[in-house]
């Protein structure tokens, strides 16, 4: 079976087109990466294969020790197989609205499902439109259902320990697989166990009867209680109940509403809930290209992609993300204030130390595998303007900030005043030398014009006015009349379609010089490479897809809605079986590359569909002005005031709910112990000083 999407090909439903036969690459080491789904709940998160293999999960914190990574070396890690025992044909999708797994194997006896889910619910006690206090008992759950005819079965698994470092010895015991003589997961299962021909591995084989449901559960804490099937049976419908009330909540009603609901709901799924950090991506080390150094650990929280995602689920309904968000980044804040880190960790640890993890030999040898990430303590002067500009957001849709709060916002423009003309590594986060960035400067423009609008700062608007000038007077290439990556250098950049985005005036001949320029020489078909300068590191990368949404943006804003639509609507034709998408694809072959799934991806996929519904419905007018003036378009409040009151209104017609749901609530004794602290209700010290 190959790799590649279909291009220009439209998925009407996500999934419904996945191909039916596999080839010895997709069950057999190291499936391609589109051969994925991502299952979670909001704390931790796994992949699940088409040939039904759970080859990652980090259970309770998406940053924490994967007890299976096989991923990351098809050897050493862990994994949790359940598939047919012969040839078979698969067909899978998530249930609908939700982030729960279905996949049918159907083989010559007959017919079998798998269903697979991280069971969530709510907290009891939470508000009836609250859908970000969440608990979880930390489980990986797995039900088969025998379908049609009898179908010989065979489930395997093996943990690993400390990142794959270490292969634990496994003892079988009343239904659970232990490990021995040391702390780790335990397995729990209705189905008899035992050795199997692969090292430090158990297996089971049984034959799936029609009408017959068995049960797994992988858990990070011992299963203590009678019958783990009949709960895990309960949290299931607890789950669903979740996802689908969620769900109800999207607002967008244009021609891509399963396509922008499927994006909306991994970004949702990658939201840590207990704190409002949200993850660039579960998973550490898939490659930017085959065999290549650059691999990286995205478990963490960059504060640009965060901003971003906060924007793109306002413009579709999902405000409440917005207020948790504020409590992290305050509180992440004031551990380095003033200065402001482009990430932090999901509990706002500030360092995120980089190291290689030696004995895995990496996705199809890609080496090397990394845990944390040296690009924390970079200087990447955009991230004060994506942090300000989501801050005037905020308070455009009714959020509020203390005195104190108001204070932080202008410390960040004092670090602007003091190094907008400075080098910096830029938002690609290269590895080579600082440069003088001139996306980086366009958004030192966004913080000094946020300030402004917000606070009426006269003197932040001179700076605003100052950056712009030398913006216009070094950040225009001579010859093509665009936007160029770096002062004095032939060369431009894909995040310089943003420029149109945000709001920077440019004129309108240097903006729409600066669209072609990049169309000619950065853009592969549908596909759009970030830059083609040195960055410092060795190896190939494949085009970013976020590029591309950007594309669709700016032909929009430059008035080319046809080629916009066309190109938006081959994009969807990219997504894999299930409508995920990665952070990269091979132009030639469309294999997907890097982490998976991609939160800037689908953040810039839910954007663009917005913003074409925007467009089709107001024209050109729909889209001037900056992210708060067409939130008011498309956007219901946050805070306290009409707006708010007005979207309560409509959550309440939408849902047909003004109480709250009890199928969606969890058992407070059911929730995993030692759940991290809940940093979405203010901590008392930041009350007593005013910054919430």
């Amino acid at each position: 079976m190959s790799d590649r999407a279909e291009p220009g090909k439209r998925r009407p439903t996500a999934g419904r087109d996945s191909p039916p036969f596999f080839s010895a690459a997709e069950v057999g080491p190291y499936p391609p990466i589109r051969a994925y789904a991502l299952i979670g709940d909001c704390h931790g998160s796994a992949l699940v294969s088409r040939a039904g293999s759970v080859d990652w999960c980090c259970l309770g914190r998406f940053d924490g020790d994967p007890i299976l990574c096989r991923i990351l070396d098809w050897d050493r890690g862990g994994f949790l197989s359940v598939r047919p025992r012969e040839e078979f044909q698969v067909h899978r999708d998530y249930e609908p609205g939700t982030n729960v797994l279905r996949t049918e194997f159907r083989t010559s006896t007959g017919r079998v499902s798998v269903t697979d889910l991280m069971p969530v619910g709510r907290a009891v006690g939470c508000g009836a439109h609250d859908y970000t206090t969440l608990r979880t008992p930390s489980w990986l759950g797995r039900m088969v259902d025998g379908l049609e005819g009898l179908v010989p079965m065979r489930i395997r698994y093996r943990p690993s320990l400390d990142f794959g470092r270490h292969l634990p010895d496994l003892e079988i015991h009343r239904g659970r697989v232990v490990c021995r003589d040391q702390e780790g997961p335990e397995l729990w299962s209705d189905l008899e166990f035992g050795p199997c021909g692969v090292p430090r591995a158990v297996q089971a084989d049984f034959t799936a009867c029609p009408g017959e449901r068995h049960h797994l559960v992988l858990a990070s804490e011992p299963v203590d209680m009678d019958d783990p099937g009949r709960r895990l049976e309960r949290m299931y419908e607890i789950s669903r109940s979740l996802w689908r009330e969620w769900s109800s909540y999207c607002r967008y009603q244009g021609p891509f509403e399963e396509e922008v609901l499927r994006s909306a709901l991994v970004l949702k799924l990658l939201t840590f809930a207990p704190s409002g950090a949200i993850v660039a991506a579960p998973t550490s080390s898939l490659p930017e290209w085959p065999g290549g150094q650059r691999n990286w650990d995205y478990r963490y929280c960059w504060l640009r992609d965060s901003t971003l995602t906060l924007h793109a689920l306002s413009a579709i309904g999902y405000t409440g993300a917005a207020h948790d968000f504020s409590t992290f980044l305050m509180r992440a804040a004031q551990a380095t204030r003033p200065d402001l880190r482009i990430m932090y960790g999901i509990l706002g640890e500030t360092a995120l130390d980089e190291e290689t993890v030696d004995p895995l030999e990496g996705w199809r040898g890609s080496r090397p595998v990394r845990t944390g990430n040296g690009a924390y303590g970079q200087e990447q002067l955009d991230v004060f303007g994506e942090v300000l500009d989501w801050a005037h957001l905020y308070e455009t849709l009714g959020g509020r900030f203390s005195e104190d709060g108001e204070d932080f916002l202008h410390s960040l423009l004092d670090r602007v005043r003091e190094r907008w003309d400075r080098p910096d590594r830029g938002i690609w986060e290269m590895r080579s030398g600082p440069r003088q960035h001139v996306y980086s400067k366009i958004m030192s423009w966004v913080a000094a014009d946020r300030v402004h609008r917000m606070f009426g700062d006269l003197e932040a608007a001179k700076l605003r006015d100052r950056i712009r000038e030398q913006v216009l007077q070094r950040g225009v290439d001579p010859e093509t009349g665009g936007l160029r990556q770096t002062y004095n250098a032939h060369a431009t950049d894909a995040a310089l379609l943003l420029a149109l985005e945000v709001g920077f005036p440019a004129g309108d001949e240097v903006l729409d010089a600066t669209v072609r320029w990049i169309e000619e020489s950065l853009r592969e078909g549908d596909f759009v490479r970030r830059y083609d300068t040195d960055d410092g590191m060795e190896g190939e990368e494949g085009a970013f897809l976020i590029c591309s949404f950007w594309l669709v943006e700016a032909l929009l804003f430059t008035e080319r809605e046809t080629e916009a639509r066309e190109l938006f609507e081959n994009l969807l034709g990219h997504a894999n079986d299930v409508g995920l998408y990665s952070e990269e694809i091979d132009p030639g072959s469309h294999a997907f590359l890097g982490n998976f799934p991609q939160a800037f991806t689908h953040l810039a996929l839910v954007r663009a569909a917005v913003y074409l519904e925007l467009y089709e419905r107001e024209g050109r007018h729909g889209l001037e002005g900056v992210k708060a003036d067409r939130a008011r378009h498309t956007v219901v409040g946050t805070g306290p005031g009409l707006r708010t009151l007005k979207a309560f209104v409509e959550r309440a017609w939408r849902t047909r709910r003004l109480w709250s749901s009890r199928h969606s609530l969890l058992p407070p004794d059911w929730a995993a112990e030692g759940t991290p602290e809940d940093w979405r209700r203010p901590a008392e010290m930041l009350i007593r000083r005013g910054l919430l």
